[in-house]
């Protein structure tokens, strides 16, 4: 799955971040990082990255929490999962491999950190793809009853502990097939759906699964608002596609929303439900070539 990919890991703050970068080291424009969701790892860019590579440096990460990188203890208000968090991580990342400014293609979760990834450090994100989502507070703020009972594991993950912890770790590998069998298909190849059983089982998954999720619900949010107060918003080129399919595209406008939240944004729905990247890698690789082809 990744011949030409270097495995490497990163620290920060005593976190372990494990990552993989392949493709030319400078062709003249900023690599690009690929951010992966839940309840995934960077095994869901099987079809893209090595495409991607043959042209331009990638770089793809494992979030904290996920993979193989290091599940640390949530803390209080699970801070630790905070997207400000997760953003600094692949700051760290990124800077480790001597890279300052670079792109950013990104899905579900993974798309979250990378928003918060533009907003707080726009000096160093030239531009970003993300995939299948609307911001987080809009998203919250605008929830209906079909909302919640598409996107019902928003709800199970930030309840209080141990609740969702102990049922999750009753059976790891039922909740991720519940939980992806909903909203999937036949599309998942073997030995990523091999490397999504095996991290979902490895001990502290829950947990720190429950902390991205009850971060999102509480201190991310609180982040997102004072950024709205405040009139930030991401200034970089955006371009964001959704699963004409899926669920945010059904009870959401993506397109609308972003624009609320983005100075220079475009996007559209493509035929596909949640797992883009895995269900249509061809248009993705087209999207990503138009726009990131940009960057130089």
């Amino acid at each position: 799955m990744w011949t030409g990919f270097q495995p490497l890991t990163a620290q920060r703050d005593g976190v372990t971040l494990f990552a993989r970068q392949g493709g030319p080291l400078d062709d003249g424009r900023p690599p690009l990082l690929l951010l992966h969701g839940h309840p995934q790892t960077m095994a869901m860019w099987y079809r893209v990255a090595p495409v991607l590579a043959q042209t331009r440096r990638v770089v793809l990460m494992d979030l904290r929490g996920y993979g193989d990188s290091d599940r640390p203890p949530a803390g209080e208000g699970s801070a630790a999962y905070a997207k400000r968090e997760m953003a600094l991580d692949a700051i760290a990342l990124m800077r480790s491999l001597g890279h300052e400014r670079f792109a950013v293609l990104a899905h579900d979760r993974g798309a979250r950190v990378a928003h918060r990834l533009a907003l707080d450090h726009p000096q160093a994100v030239t531009r970003l793809m993300l995939l299948d989502i609307a911001p987080t507070l809009a998203m919250y703020e605008g929830t209906t009853e079909a909302f919640a009972r598409a996107y019902w594991h928003w709800f199970f993950l930030i309840q209080p502990a141990p609740l969702p912890e102990r049922l999750i770790e009753a059976d790891p590998i039922a909740y991720l097939r519940d939980g992806m069998g909903r909203r999937g298909g036949d599309f998942f190849d073997k030995q990523a759906w091999a490397e999504y059983e095996r991290c979902m089982a490895r001990p502290g998954t829950a947990a720190a699964v429950c902390g991205d999720y009850r971060a999102s619900a509480g201190i991310d949010l609180e982040h997102d608002r004072a950024d709205r107060d405040a009139g930030r918003r991401v200034t970089q080129p955006l371009r964001v596609l959704w699963g004409a399919n899926g669920v945010v595209g059904r009870c959401f406008e993506p397109l609308k929303l972003w624009q609320a939240a983005a100075e220079n944004v475009s996007g559209q729905a493509v035929d596909s439900g949640h797992y883009i990247a895995e269900e249509v890698p061809d248009v993705v690789l087209a999207e990503a070539a138009q726009f990131f082809d940009k960057d130089q």
